[in-house]
């Protein structure tokens, strides 16, 4: 290589070098600008989009305003979420311009500026809110000066209004759950039925269920048991009483819901003490006796109780349940006794009112008849009573007074009023069912006050021997849901405030009257 062509090269190889610097360096200077460009548009895009949102803010500011004055409280939570989600939509640019901008050296100038654009757009959102504020809070003002009561007070109102809505709501929700209860009350009769024997019984088993039997000395108690138990098994199973032999001195305690087998078993006891011969055969043999005995007073009772009260032709079967009311009692009354002051009244009254007075005393005779069997047979005695009497073929009439004495079903002749009377009349009476005279009027006079006590009752009266209540009420003050729950409140005060035997019917009566005059 020549020196010419050396020099010509190294001449290419600067001019070379000189226009790639100068070329690069321009390419670098036109992406430094592009970049300040790019910088510069992001940041007037966000001074723009800035001043729309203040725009946007301002515009809806004015708007909710406007709306505050119909309804103040519902615009302001509106727009306190709109100014929240205006701030998140703020905080989500700031990250997305920090993002960007962080990408660049050199540019703290630039985000410091932002930093400071968007704080003075944040005092200024806070200053619109504090100014939206105060319009609320003038137009709370404006609304209480016009409606001449405080906030306070319309809340105070608005709440009474609701609570008496409520009350309203639930008076109803009242019976028609009362309804309801009715219709399932039948499925519930034998569990509530079974439970109220488990507690109220106590007393009734222990005075009407329990017969006892007194020794002559312990040493009789383990005669009665016998070697391995096998007198009293016998004893047991041949009257179906239950012996009960503890630590009382001197006794032994009978215990059957049935009343016959329990005469039986005490009177067969009894001999067996006397006798002294205590064995299984000797059991058996005496209670057969005693059974055939005690069957023949029942047959004798009931003969005699239709003889006493001039009743004649009765089916021989129907006379031996009449008898066996001679062993049952009700309310401390025997029924027995109380069965034949229900047919001599009866009569009385039937020859009052010139019906068949025969007819009459029978109904009253029997109307009980089903308390005879009501142990032994499932149902109401008075249900029981008709259907033995149809059995054995009495009148249609003596049938229906004896299933109507109750209201089981409807009354629909003039014998099923006064059989409904005389059985009312005979254990209504003071001393009837040993309950004294004084007590027995302090108690009916103890009813009336109770349902007096509660606002909206007019009148009440105490009827049926203290057996039913019935109270009238104000139409203008109670309504017909609120009778609902205003009886329900009067029978449980009576619950919890009085002592009685069985059960007592409150019947409210609600009676709405109109009055005008003709002048």
């Amino acid at each position: 290589m020549t020196i010419i062509q050396s020099i010509f090269l190294a001449i290419g190889i600067a001019i070379g070098t000189v226009l790639g610097f100068w070329i690069r360096k321009s390419i670098i200077e036109r992406q430094f600008e592009s970049i300040n460009n790019y910088s510069n548009k992001i940041i007037n895009d966000a001074h723009g989009k800035a001043k729309t949102i203040k725009k946007e803010a301002m515009l809806r500011a004015k708007d909710t305003i406007y709306q505050m004055k119909l309804d103040f409280e519902k615009e302001t939570k509106e727009k306190k979420v709109q100014l929240q989600a205006l701030e998140r939509r703020l905080f989500h640019k700031e990250e997305n311009l920090d993002k960007k901008i962080s990408q660049y050296e050199g540019k703290e100038t630039l985000i410091f500026k932002r930093e400071k654009n968007i704080s003075q757009l944040e005092e200024s959102l806070q200053k619109k809110q504090l100014e939206v504020e105060e319009i609320i809070a003038k137009h709370r003002q404006q609304l209480e000066s016009l409606a001449g009561i405080s906030s306070d007070e319309a809340k105070k109102i608005l709440v009474m209004s609701m609570e008496e809505e409520a009350k309203h709501e639930a008076a109803k929700l009242i019976r028609k759950a009362d309804n309801e209860a009715r219709e399932i009350s039948k499925r519930k009769a034998q569990e509530i039925i079974a439970l109220a024997i488990k507690r109220y019984a106590g007393d009734y088993v222990a005075e009407k269920t329990v017969s006892v039997v007194a020794l002559p000395n312990e040493e009789m108690k383990g005669r009665i048991i016998g070697r391995e138990g096998r007198n009293i098994r016998a004893i047991e199973a041949a009257t179906g009483i239950d012996l009960i032999i503890d630590d009382t001195p001197e006794a032994i305690i009978l215990s059957g819901f049935n009343p016959v087998r329990r005469e039986v078993a005490k009177i067969s006891l009894e001999r067996l003490i006397e006798d002294g011969r205590i064995h299984p055969a000797r059991i058996e043999e005496i209670v057969k006796k005693v059974d055939a005995e005690i069957e023949a007073s029942i047959k004798e009772a009931g003969e005699q109780a239709a003889f006493d009260v001039g009743v004649h032709g009765i089916d021989p079967e129907l006379v031996k349940l009449i008898g066996r009311l001679k062993y049952r009692s009700s309310y401390g009354q025997n029924v027995l006794q109380h069965s034949k002051e229900v047919s001599f009244i009866c009569g009385v009254m039937a020859a009052e009112l010139g019906i068949n007075v025969k007819k009459a005393k029978r109904a009253g005779l029997l109307h009980d008849i089903g308390k005879a069997v009501d142990h032994e047979v499932e149902g109401a005695h008075a249900t029981i009573g008709a259907e033995l009497a149809k059995k054995y073929n009495e009148s249609s009439d003596v049938v229906h007074a004896i299933a109507a004495h109750h209201e089981d079903i409807p009354p629909d002749t003039i014998l099923d009023i006064l059989v409904q009377a005389a059985d009312t009349l005979s254990g209504a009476r003071p001393g009837a069912r040993r309950e004294m005279l004084e007590s027995y009027i302090k108690r009916l006079d103890d009813l009336e006050k109770i349902a007096m006590s509660f606002n909206g009752v007019n009148k009440s009266y105490a009827i049926q021997a203290g057996r039913e209540i019935r109270i009238i009420v104000e139409g203008d003050k109670v309504g017909d849901d609120q009778s609902f729950v205003l009886c329900k409140d009067i029978a449980k005060k009576i619950e919890k405030d009085l002592t009685y035997p069985g059960q007592i019917k409150v019947t409210l009566i609600r009676e709405t009257r109109a009055v005008e005059y003709a002048k």
